[in-house]
């Protein structure tokens, strides 16, 4: 499997984190999709960090309570799912109260992972989703009697700010964020904070 990489180098005078995070990929669900910071990591000035991933896929659930920017997203379980294999879960709440993935099976829809949640899911309560290399990228609030179908696209952005792995991102807040490619044999990049404080990737 394609190993993907990606330096951050600070050559600022700010103090933060670089994240990485991904775009929700277009979906047939209701209710807003949240990007996480999937990656996230504190870069001191005049230092580097470097992200790896590849492009392997899981599904992700949290007790979040109600899910807005600003809380962080702690996986409880992490649920391996493959778009063309095990592409469908259930959520749920057991025989003893505990919320848990159940039931995988390749019954979903080709190409999409799909998280179907159960009657006995509680309104408000837990935040299901996907995510990639073992970390969640994006998510929903839970709804009892709903299915989320989503069909990745991975795209990979990184911007600087104050954020933690899992932080629940504001798209319309985010501001500098830049877009990392990959193709073919280009599986390494660089991302650059100059000094002008805007992010340039070679």
């Amino acid at each position: 499997m394609t190993q993907y990489a990606l330096t951050c180098v600070n050559n600022s005078d700010l103090h933060g984190s670089f994240a990485v995070f991904q775009k929700p990929p277009p979906s047939t669900v209701p209710g807003n999709v949240f990007s996480l910071a999937w990656f996230a990591r504190p870069t001191a000035p005049n230092t580097q960090v470097t992200f790896t991933w590849s492009v392997n896929y899981n599904f992700v659930w949290s007790e979040t309570g109600v899910l807005k920017p600003g809380i962080n997203f702690d996986a409880s379980q992490v649920l391996s799912a493959d778009p063309y294999g095990q592409n469908l879960v259930q959520l749920g709440v057991d025989e003893y109260g505990a919320t848990c993935f159940s039931n995988p099976s390749g019954n979903g829809a080709v190409g999409s992972l799909t998280i179907q949640q159960l009657a006995n899911v509680a309104p408000n309560r837990t935040s299901v989703g996907v995510g990639m290399s073992g970390a969640g990228t994006y998510v929903l609030q839970a709804a009892p009697n709903m299915t989320a179908v989503f069909t990745p696209h991975p795209n990979y952005w990184v911007l600087f700010g104050n954020y933690k792995t899992g932080d629940v991102m504001d798209m319309e807040d985010v501001t500098g964020a830049v877009e990392v490619t990959y193709g073919g044999a280009l599986t390494k990049r660089t991302a650059t904070l100059a000094l002008d404080n805007l992010i340039s990737v070679s």
